[in-house]
């Protein structure tokens, strides 16, 4: 008995007992569309973090005014001894790890163009600030240093609110006002999307940092010209753990810190949280492949005790067939050729249902997916394992029957 033949008496056992076939299947068929979905949602999650973290900006770093403690009571950030402009200055002149450190402030506004208006985040900072966040201009240019000097009314938007303000028009040269404050559009920012907490970054309006303290806010930065926040960008290949640590070293200098208290700021590495995330949803990932996987385990077992059911029931045949001629192997791989069409077909049918349920998902519960190649050969290719696997011993145990003892079988 050849190949082809072996197959084609596969298929008419399979097709005598179809609901039987159906059933056995049914395992592998859930096991494998389950194992395609789960992939595609954890890969879907992990893509997400990753786009987060571009839409961050690489080897980042935010340090802000650190908490205070008054009566035993924690007043939490931002309420001890501010950051200022000269400290970010500081940080990007003695810390050599440090490519930009842009001071920033930020408040809620609401944004007038004619009888159009829309609320959004006002920020006041540098070019540096782009420059951290790697976020390039779509269109239009940065400040010019006289503008950043001078307190200057100019402002670069974001996609969400040029689109809002003013739909399809150009927005570059237009004037808007920002607390009845008018500055000219000179630049839009390219989309960046949402980010890790779900908040649109187009929504913003980015004013240079004096324009900010002196017109925005009227002033109430103060000689010192305090800030929220300044965003670090450490340089490729340089150390984060060594530039935070020499960041902490320099501000406690110039807090005039005293050994063992506590430090008045507060330093976040924004990189390794996505990082840490991103590690998450691989993990996740892997153990959501695994409980499918245990599916295809079940269905594979499945198997195992219809084939031993088929060889019982078939045992007279068998003797017949070695009468005549047929040797062990050939009986051997009929059976085994029958179980492998059994998780092939269920595989092919778990990789449709699988494919649609992936599109589900992302279609009704809005999550991303991301179904790949790798994870449908993946699938299918240990469907098929599951098929040698579990249909192995049954195939043996039919290919050592003895001939006599088959046909007298009842």
């Amino acid at each position: 008995m050849n190949t082809l033949a072996a197959l084609r008496s596969a298929l008419r056992a399979l097709v005598a007992n179809t609901l039987r076939s159906i059933l056995t299947m049914l395992g592998i068929i859930i096991g494998v569309a389950a194992v395609i979905t789960m992939i595609a949602v954890g890969r879907g999650a992990t893509e997400r973090v990753q786009e987060q973290m571009k839409g961050l900006g690489s080897n980042i770093m935010l340090v802000l005014p650190g908490g205070v403690t008054a009566g035993g009571v924690r007043l939490g950030a931002q309420t001890g001894q501010g950051l200022t402009e000269d400290d970010a200055l500081a940080i990007a002149r003695e810390i050599p790890e440090v490519q930009v450190a842009a001071p920033s402030s930020r408040t809620g506004a609401q944004v007038v163009v004619g009888n159009t208006n829309w609320s959004t985040a006002v920020y006041g900072s540098t070019n540096d600030y782009l420059e951290a966040r790697e976020w390039p201009l779509a269109d239009g240019r940065l400040f010019e240093t006289a503008e950043m000097q001078g307190s200057a009314k100019v402002a670069i938007i974001g996609q969400t609110v040029a689109l809002q303000l003013f739909g399809d028009t150009d927005p570059l040269e237009q004037v808007i006002r920002i607390k009845k404050v008018p500055v000219t559009v000179v630049g839009v920012l390219a989309r960046k999307g949402q980010n890790s907490m779900g908040q649109d970054q187009d929504d913003v309006v980015i004013v240079p940092i004096s324009t900010y303290r002196n017109r925005i806010q009227g002033g109430t930065g103060g000689k010192l010209k305090r800030v929220s926040a300044v965003s670090v960008k450490v340089r490729e290949g340089q150390s984060m753990k060594l530039a935070e640590d020499n960041i902490k070293e320099l501000l406690r200098q110039r807090f005039k810190v005293q050994p063992g208290a506590d430090d008045p700021f507060s330093i976040r590495n924004l990189t390794e949280i996505l990082q840490a995330q991103e590690a998450s949803s691989r993990i996740m990932t892997l153990l959501l492949a695994a409980v499918a996987g245990i599916s295809l385990v079940i269905g594979g077992i499945g198997i195992m005790n219809i084939m031993l059911v088929s060889v019982t029931e078939r045992t007279r045949e068998i003797g017949l067939r070695m009468a005549v001629g047929a040797r062990g192997r050939d009986i051997l791989a009929q059976f085994l050729i029958e179980a492998v069409t059994l998780s092939l077909i269920g595989g092919a049918i778990g990789v449709l249902l699988g494919a649609v349920a992936t599109w589900a998902v992302g279609q009704f519960a809005g999550w991303q997916v991301s179904m790949t190649a790798a994870s449908i050969v993946l699938a299918a290719g240990f469907s098929a394992f599951v098929g040698v696997f579990f249909g192995f011993y049954p195939a043996r145990r039919a290919s050592r029957l003895l001939p006599i003892q088959a046909l007298r079988y009842e």
